[in-house]
């Protein structure tokens, strides 16, 4: 299982909209443009790449994937408000 965090700056609302939906069939919003994400393949991993690329533009718009390892979620921290609670049920993998 893959841990990631998504970031995104996204100029065209939208793309912007359009990226956010994809994301949150894949996992959790945590912040405006930020998603919390689990998946179980590399090729599941390339299927959400692609179907993001498709949504950008690459000379103006970035999306940013970070890998987090399992022993470091436990370790994270919120300051201010707590995003709600994970819903495993909610999520789908591919």
């Amino acid at each position: 299982m893959q841990h990631l965090v998504i970031v995104y700056d996204i100029v065209d609302d939208k793309s912007r909209r359009i990226v956010g939906e994809i994301l949150e069939g894949f996992g959790r919003r945590v912040n405006r443009s930020v998603f919390e994400i689990s998946i179980k393949s590399m090729k599941v991993r390339a299927m959400l790449e692609q179907a993001l690329l498709t949504e950008i533009d690459p000379k103006l718009d970035s999306i940013r994937i970070y890998n987090i390892c399992a022993n470091c979620i436990p370790k994270s921290s919120v300051l201010g408000k707590e995003p709600e609670a994970f819903d495993r049920e909610g999520v789908y993998f591919f």
